[in-house]
């Protein structure tokens, strides 16, 4: 047992550079002694819930997947919306709730249960789903899979907090992202040998692979040890809503990083829109998908350990130059409307967009979630995150719609313009952040 533990604290200390993992800036320090432990959790659970959301994601292999069955095109203008809101909406009523028990993880790993019990529903439709009704249930599924996410990102957020020190956090979320990337690497190499098969066993494979490691983060999130929380304070839904109107007019910062966050959902939006011009040009052969799939693990196992590095020193840098990262992809995307045809006539150049704009968004989730987590402390947190995240699972769907709407009316290229423009507005307005950590 205590080669194990000193096994785990030089881990610890080589993963995240501390040269002494027992010394802990806003923990307890029972917390303290089971930080390498928990650590290891934390990576691990984090590991599998990168791998499932990369392998079951709403930008890329879910529109595959309506294609494949054959559902309503418009169906797929629904996906990333329901995936993003359906996360984000409900964690404000849920916040109060678990606030009432003294042990978030349980909250975490029922998240984690459900999300993989529906993306093996994913899987199975993905066998023997057609037309509309197919659809139907696989926008279903993602529902209650958004739901279940919002669970679990309020609860993992908190046990974060109480179980792993500042200057950590996102170091730890960058390692596992960075590793989920290289297996995603693999999932995209796949798919290439794939191509121009029958893609409905390599989509059920892609989402049944997702569905181990949603519960691979529930297990995780069961064997945290994680020291008895305050229960007092817990509000219910109309209260919390009240105290969050309370703190966006009372807390300056909290009101800033909310605006920076609403305005950085560009890297989100865009992603699936250079998806779709690549989709145009290189077709929906599980090839195309492969190769955007491809250069995703490979961006996101470069780029996330440094992004994380980057956001335990500042997170609102980081948030800043993700901004900047957005405008400079989104402007380059556009800018391929005006390019000769023949160099365009494939995936490729689209791939290499959307790699960056991977990269770019990987920075602005890291240091969105790094920021939030060291800004508020232990007795607020889980109400913090609450809100923020309710705050843009509002402006998700609104401006979701919108986007959808002015993509309908003035196509592609202009839409990346004007997100690429959204970008530089959020990098304006992180830059007047206080720095947290």
């Amino acid at each position: 047992m205590a080669q194990r533990e000193i096994s785990q604290s030089r881990l610890f200390e080589r993963l995240t550079g501390d040269e002494d993992s027992r010394m802990c800036r806003d923990i307890p320090d029972a917390a303290c002694r089971e930080q390498p432990r928990n650590a290891l959790l934390h990576l691990l659970a984090a590991l599998g819930n990168k791998l499932a959301d990369e392998l079951s994601s709403a930008r890329l292999v879910l529109p595959w997947l309506l294609g494949t069955i054959g559902a309503p095109a418009w169906m797929v203008g629904l996906l990333v919306p329901i995936r993003e809101a359906g996360a984000l909406l409900p964690q404000l009523l849920v916040a109060g709730l678990i606030r009432q028990h003294p042990r978030r993880k349980w909250a975490w790993a029922i998240g984690g249960l459900f999300q993989a019990l529906c993306a093996a529903g994913l899987a199975l439709l993905a066998l023997f789903g057609q037309g509309g009704t197919g659809g139907a249930l696989v926008l279903v599924a993602l529902t209650v899979l958004s739901l279940a996410r919002g669970l679990s990102s309020i609860a993992t957020k908190d046990v974060m907090g109480k179980t792993i020190a500042k200057r950590q956090r996102g170091t730890l979320m960058g390692w596992s992202g960075g590793v989920a990337g290289a297996v995603t690497l693999l999932a995209g190499i796949v798919l290439l040998w794939f191509d121009d098969r029958p893609g409905e066993l390599a989509l059920a494979t892609l989402l049944a692979i997702a569905a181990l490691g949603w519960a691979l983060n529930a297990l995780c999130a069961a064997r945290i040890r994680e020291a008895p929380g305050a229960v007092e304070g817990g509000e219910n839904v109309w209260q919390a809503i009240g105290t969050g109107f309370r703190l966006l007019r009372e807390d300056r910062v909290f009101l800033r990083f909310n605006l920076s966050r609403a305005l950085l959902l560009s890297s989100a939006l865009a992603l699936p829109y250079v998806a779709l011009l690549g989709q145009q040009q290189g077709g929906t052969a599980l090839g195309g998908l492969g190769v955007l799939i491809l250069v995703s693990g490979v961006a996101g196992m470069l780029a996330s350990p440094i992004w994380g590095k980057r956001a335990d020193v500042s997170s609102r840098t980081v948030m800043r130059d993700g901004g900047l990262g957005t405008t400079a992809c989104c402007l380059l995307g556009a800018a391929f409307a005006w390019w000769p045809a023949e160099w365009t006539q494939s995936v490729w150049p689209y791939a290499l967009v959307y790699a960056l704009l991977v990269i770019v968004h990987a920075g602005v989730r890291l240091g969105r979630k790094t920021y939030i987590v060291d800004m508020a402390d232990q007795q607020d947190r889980a109400l913090y995150v609450a809100l923020s995240n309710t705050f843009t699972g509002v402006l998700m769907l609104v401006v979701g719609s919108v986007v959808g709407a002015l993509a309908q009316w003035f196509g592609t290229a202009p839409l990346l313009a004007l997100l690429g423009m959204t970008g530089l507005a959020a990098a304006v307005c992180a830059q007047g952040l206080p720095e947290v950590e």
